[in-house]
């Protein structure tokens, strides 16, 4: 008898601390999701978060494609920073190594916009979240669009056959890996202007509104 009512008695408590710990994991969701853009992702380098990451590859390429604008009158150095660049945008379209962090503007920026949209679809989202998310991931979504592009005017550079050639090419691509990381136009977060500034600001904004700062 005794047995039977210690039993019960620990079914009791095993489901109240389960109930207890469904609200508190729910609630965790789209924190979860904000912190993995902020703080920390499991294949990031040394498991920082998708937006330092994303800041830090947008400079390496925005660093590249100064120099490469610096000298339009010099193929082989536009064709080697062309290179430098593509390998901080998309590591995996330079095999042969660069200076970037090997993660790459598109697939941090692509992981900002995927992580930000689940924690605003995260079931305990707020309407804080809800909001800042949007901001975030159509700033997010600008730099991934621009850096697509880039990708397609290094391949130019890579294939011009004359500095004359591969000089336009390099100054958009300057001018692109600029607006990633500032914004373009207007510079606010809405489609087009908004860039790894904007989705800072307002990451700032949501975590705040949210107690996590």
């Amino acid at each position: 008898m005794q047995r039977k009512l210690t039993l019960r008695l620990s079914v009791f408590t095993a489901v109240l601390a389960a109930l207890a710990l469904a609200p508190l994991s729910a609630l965790a969701q789209a924190h979860a999701h904000v912190g993995h853009v902020a703080k920390s992702w499991s294949d990031t380098p040394g498991r920082q978060g998708l937006l330092p990451v994303l800041e830090q590859e947008a400079a390496v390429a925005a660093q590249h494609a100064g120099f490469m604008a610096g000298k339009t009158d010099n193929l082989q150095w536009m064709q080697t920073h062309a290179r430098h660049v593509r390998h901080a945008i998309d590591p995996s379209s330079e095999p042969g190594g660069g200076p970037g962090k090997g993660y790459g503007v598109l697939k941090s920026a692509q992981g900002v916009v995927a992580h930000i949209g689940f924690a605003a679809k995260s079931p305990d989202a707020s309407d804080n979240v809800k909001l800042h998310a949007v901001h975030i991931a159509t700033s997010a979504q600008d730099a991934v669009e621009w850096a697509q592009r880039i990708m397609t005017l290094s391949g130019q550079v890579l294939a011009a056959r004359s500095a004359d050639e591969a000089a336009g090419p390099a100054r958009e691509i300057q001018t692109l890996a600029t607006q990633i990381v500032e914004g373009a136009g207007a510079k606010s977060w809405k489609q087009g202007e908004g860039g790894i500034a904007q989705a800072r600001q307002h990451l700032g904004f949501l975590m705040k509104g949210e107690g996590m700062m």
